[in-house]
């Protein structure tokens, strides 16, 4: 029987014939051949929801476990895709599990709070990390997923456990094996099953009293006790289904299902009046902070919200920042879209282009506001309920959306120099004058992830035809002709813009890297301090801004290599070219190493992390020409 290959495989092989066969073919030659398939794969980038894997899709036996290994020492070997069925000779597996509301909202504080918080800060001292040790084997799993010891009672309790059930327990000797990934995946599906059920049940509970006796008494319908002490209880679907849509995005890459969630959550939350709530009272913060995390695709301005933002006590403007950077990233997308209609139909761009100057005047000012410590941060502040950082951690993730924002702002002018990608992008008659112009329409529907638009986004379409242009080489510019009046007009060169790209990209790299990473009490010491291993981080709401910034760098990377190719010392604007190598090159393997954090426990990123190994290979193989040609 032949065995079954990734098809990544079949796509290495025929550049490593080109590769093979290069020193009896001139360098542009071969550079043509493969800017195509340099392109198609860093565009996809580019894309909303980028590399993210649908996990509903898959099944069980085609989900394969491994990617690359050791794609820095150039072992690019691909592991034969497997079936994923657990042996039953494995003895049973550990799974991140709690037998209490109290274990779970202590675990809430160490693994979610810091880049999530829907909830107030703690109020209590923190507690060693709990998880149940009941090694189970899949013989014990029932008809309906695996047995849980403890169910927990709060949709809310649900949901956290079904994303901690994703980060592996700290006794699982093997947690990246197949049998662990498969196992947590089982527990996570069933508890974010459950919690879906009891979003519906408590629905039906509030919906079935009496709209004025509610009013007038101020209970709710539900009777158990809160899982927050200052959270009330009819506040836990809301959150729920806020942790169930990222829940959607990272684990499961279910974009429908993340959508419908942060939809019925606003639906609730304007429901319950958060939008415009100024009661004082102990319930306060849970309140604002249930309003403001609700991902939201309508103005902030609008004068019906008076809804005051939630505070920490050690940083009173994080929340605005955050807010601030979540609508210019918002803005920022819908400026993509608008402009890559207009380009496609050779309508008038002043306008667009008349909002891509003002968007980036507003992105650097809320960029240069993150960047302002204010006096009221004080590292003594470090008490239990100074959320230290959990504001910082906010200000790291407000200071990401901007810069993925710039990057959207930007990209189309900073590499409008590429021939292949202004084609590509724009499908203008500008770049290939002499060649036939496909009737591919300019864009198609598609769903971005919660940190850029919850709303039907525009791609932009992808051309089938990868034809070089009369007297095309690598690095050149586009030809020039009459028609190139309609790029006139654009508010910044080509240098200035490359130059906010790379910015915003090298600096996003940085700012991902300093993403806090879980620190759990256990046996009286800081888990990742103890056993020198570090957890995976959670709630990656805004993985696509790290599809942004792997866009920026290759693209960079592509420039730079063409450039050296071409015996240049410097690249317009961004020092010497070795140096700017150098730096993109440690970008890029920061954001591999954070992607292959995030991926230990969410398995939909894997596509992430697996779509940029691929691109890497690709500039390997083309820098490795380059290198040929300079011998």
């Amino acid at each position: 029987m032949r065995p079954r290959y990734s098809a990544l495989q079949f796509r290495i092989q025929p550049w490593r014939r080109y590769l093979l066969s290069y020193q009896s073919r001139g360098r542009g030659i071969f550079l043509i051949i493969l800017a195509p398939l340099i392109f198609d794969q860093i565009d996809l980038l580019s894309l909303p929801a980028a590399g993210v894997r649908v996990l509903d899709l898959l099944t069980e036996s085609s989900w394969p476990s491994r990617g690359f290994d050791d794609i820095e020492n150039n072992h690019f070997h691909l592991q034969v895709e497997s079936n994923l069925t657990p042996p039953s000779e494995i003895p049973g597996c550990l799974t991140r599990t709690y037998g209490s509301e109290s274990d779970i909202l202590n675990a809430y504080y160490d693994f979610i709070h810091d880049n999530f918080p829907i909830l107030p800060p703690r109020n209590s001292q923190p507690s060693p990390d709990q998880p149940l040790n009941i090694p189970l084997s899949y013989e014990s799993f029932q008809q309906d997923g695996p047995l849980l010891v403890y169910r927990p009672a709060s949709p809310l309790s649900l949901a956290l456990s079904a994303i901690l059930a994703l980060i592996p327990h700290p006794d699982d000797p093997a947690p990246l094996s197949e049998n662990s990934v498969t196992q947590r995946r089982a527990y996570a599906q069933k508890l974010a099953t459950l919690a879906s059920a009891k979003v519906e049940s408590d629905c039906d509970l509030e919906s079935s009293s009496e709209l004025g006796e509610a009013l007038s008494t101020q209970r709710c319908a539900i009777s158990r006790t809160a899982f927050h002490e200052y959270t009330p209880v009819d506040l836990e679907s809301l959150l729920s289904l806020l942790v169930l849509s990222i829940y959607e995005y990272a684990q499961r890459g279910n974009l429908l299902k993340m959508r419908s969630r942060v939809n019925q959550a606003l639906a609730i939350a304007m429901g319950k009046s958060l939008h415009c709530c100024t009661l004082v009272d102990q319930a306060a913060e849970a309140r604002r902070r249930a309003w403001w995390m609700t991902p939201l695709t309508i103005d902030i301005e609008d004068p019906e919200f008076t809804t005051p933002y939630p505070k920490f006590s050690s940083d009173e403007d994080c929340w605005s920042i955050l807010i601030q950077a979540q609508q210019v990233l918002v803005s920022a997308t819908q400026y993509v879209i608008d402009l890559d209609k207009a380009l496609s139909m050779r309508t008038n761009l002043q306008p667009i282009l008349k909002r891509m100057e003002t968007l980036d005047s507003w992105a650097h000012s809320v960029l240069t506001v993150a960047d302002q410590l204010q006096s009221s941060v004080r590292d003594s502040d470090g008490a239990v309920h100074g959320e230290i950082v959990t504001a910082r951690t906010i200000r790291i993730i407000s200071k990401i959306k901007l810069s993925s924002a710039q990057i959207k702002i930007h990209r189309f002018r900073a590499f409008s120099d590429i021939p292949i990608f202004i084609k590509k992008h724009c499908d203008l008659t500008v770049a290939y004058p002499d060649k036939p112009q496909s009737s591919t329409k300019p864009e198609t529907g598609a769903l971005s992830c919660s940190c850029s638009s919850l709303k039907p986004l525009a791609e932009a379409s992808a051309m089938k035809s990868y034809e070089q242009p009369d007297g095309y080489t690598p690095g050149s510019s586009i030809p020039q002709n009459p028609n190139t009046s309609y790029l006139s007009g654009f508010p910044f060169s080509t240098q200035h813009s490359t130059q906010v790209c790379f910015s915003a990209a090298i600096l996003m790299s940085k700012l991902f890297q300093g993403l806090p990473s879980p620190q759990p009490l256990r046996n009286g010491y800081h888990q990742q301090t103890s056993d020198k291993r570090e957890l995976p981080r959670t709630m990656p709401s805004f993985a696509c801004c790290l599809m942004q910034s792997s866009y920026a760098l290759l693209m960079l990377f592509y420039k730079a290599r063409v450039a050296v190719g071409d015996g240049k010392d410097t690249i317009g604007g961004l020092g010497p070219s070795t140096q700017l190598i150098n730096e993109l090159q440690n970008g890029l393997k920061r954001i591999i190493d954070v992607s292959s954090n995030y991926s230990q426990s969410f398995e939909a990123l894997i596509g992430m992390r697996g779509t940029r190994f691929l691109s890497l290979y690709t500039y390997k193989l083309l820098w490795s020409a380059i290198r040929l040609t300079a011998c």
